[in-house]
């Protein structure tokens, strides 16, 4: 028997089975690794898709956030200003009141001293008219002791206090 390339029956039928083996070997293979192991693939493919999605969608939940941030802390510095507003133009008017309040104080010393004043030079001068009446008085006994009658002695009185008056004594 002659060969063909040296091949024989035995050997083209263990090549036909094997190539039949690697076939079914293949088959079962694709059914039960490869198919397992594209839907492993596609799956983690799909997460990672999901997992970009909700970073973008945090990034944007950032963005915003920070964005509102921003615009908090604009309004906390107009906040601020107002604050400070407020607070120096209660503080004005706490300190015109306060000057308010000392210069009527001022005023009320100042009324009540002069008051004190008037009744002060009022007491003198009506000591200083007891004290010229006594004087009178004196002057006028000794000259009646030495020949007036009490007629005389009072005419004298009297027109020693005319004289001394009150506009003399308050001028």
């Amino acid at each position: 028997m002659t060969r063909l390339f040296n091949l024989d029956w035995q050997l083209i039928a263990d090549s036909f089975l094997s190539i039949i083996a690697l076939f079914v070997l293949l088959f079962f293979m694709g059914r039960f690794l490869f198919d397992p192991a594209r839907k492993f693939l596609e799956s983690r493919r799909e997460r990672i898709a999901g997992e970009l999605q909700s970073a973008d969608e945090a990034r944007e939940e950032a963005e915003k956030l920070k964005a509102m941030y921003e615009e908090k802390l604009k309004n906390a510095d107009k906040e601020t200003e107002e604050i400070l507003y407020d607070a120096r133009q209660r503080a004005l008017d706490n300190e015109r009141q306060i000057v308010e309040e000392a210069r009527e104080e001022a005023k009320r010393i100042l009324d009540h001293a002069h008051r004190e004043a008037e009744l002060e030079k009022q007491k003198v001068a009506d000591d200083v008219k007891k004290e010229m009446v006594v004087l009178a008085s004196m002057i006028a006994g000794k000259v009646v002791s030495a020949s007036i009658d009490t007629t005389v002695q009072d005419q004298l009185v009297q027109d020693a206090l005319k004289e001394i008056g009150n506009s003399t004594w308050q001028s």
